[in-house]
């Protein structure tokens, strides 16, 4: 039997199926598209979400950025420091990502979420939907204990989505932005509020391609 990419990457296994949405490994096929997504625009002219300015540039440089930092992730995985970005699909199409990064997870049971999403397809829900979706796996999958992000102040349907999540309060830092101080709020959500959500955060979730990952991060050892 000629071996296939998820027995020697169980990364390419995960998928989580939320409502009307699949995240699910980026292969190569789908990083064309969603690289061709994000040179559409991801954000207003004169606005900046993120940290690293990756959607400055012509169209062709912000395909080409999208596809060497995924590539990079790959590359760089370990049990000690982990990438995991699926990309978000809805009826096939892809519209954005959604990632959880971590350091030491084994240990502290902690990691950190952040996604994008094409600019057309913003405003329709979908940012709660596959924030709700990475959760699932984060807590139910992988055992974890404490879910934490952050956004800029300026960033409203960013702190809002993580607001109505029930996440608290973390603190905030300054950081640099594109040349001037900016203020970047900080959250974290417990496994106890997680468990104590109401009933309309609790949408059906399926998971599939835990065991493996769980496996291939030592997680049960």
């Amino acid at each position: 039997m000629t071996p296939q990419l998820v027995d020697q990457w169980p990364p390419a296994g995960v998928r989580i199926l939320c409502g009307d949405l699949e995240l699910r490994f980026l292969t190569d096929d789908l990083l064309v598209p969603l690289a061709a997504l994000a040179s559409e625009g991801v954000h207003a002219p004169d606005f900046m979400p993120f940290t690293q300015p990756w959607t400055r540039g012509t169209p062709d440089e912000v395909r080409r950025s999208v596809l060497q930092y995924q590539w990079g992730l790959r590359g760089s995985w370990s049990r000690e420091k982990w990438s995991l970005e699926l990309g978000v699909l809805r009826d096939g199409e892809v519209l954005g990502i959604q990632g959880v990064y971590a350091k030491d997870f084994a240990v502290t049971r902690e990691a950190e979420t952040g996604s994008w999403l094409g600019l057309r397809h913003q405003g329709q829900g979908v940012g709660t939907l596959m924030r709700l979706a990475v959760l699932h796996l984060f807590f139910d999958g992988l055992g974890g204990e404490h879910a934490t992000t952050s956004a800029f102040e300026d960033n409203g349907p960013s702190n809002g989505v993580t607001r109505r999540l029930g996440y608290r309060t973390n603190g905030e830092t300054t950081v640099a932005r594109e040349g001037t101080a900016a203020r970047s709020l900080r959250y974290v959500l417990h496994r106890a509020d997680w468990d104590t959500r109401p009933a309309e955060l609790r949408p059906g979730v399926t998971l599939e391609g835990v065991p493996a990952l769980r496996a291939f991060l030592g997680l049960d050892e």
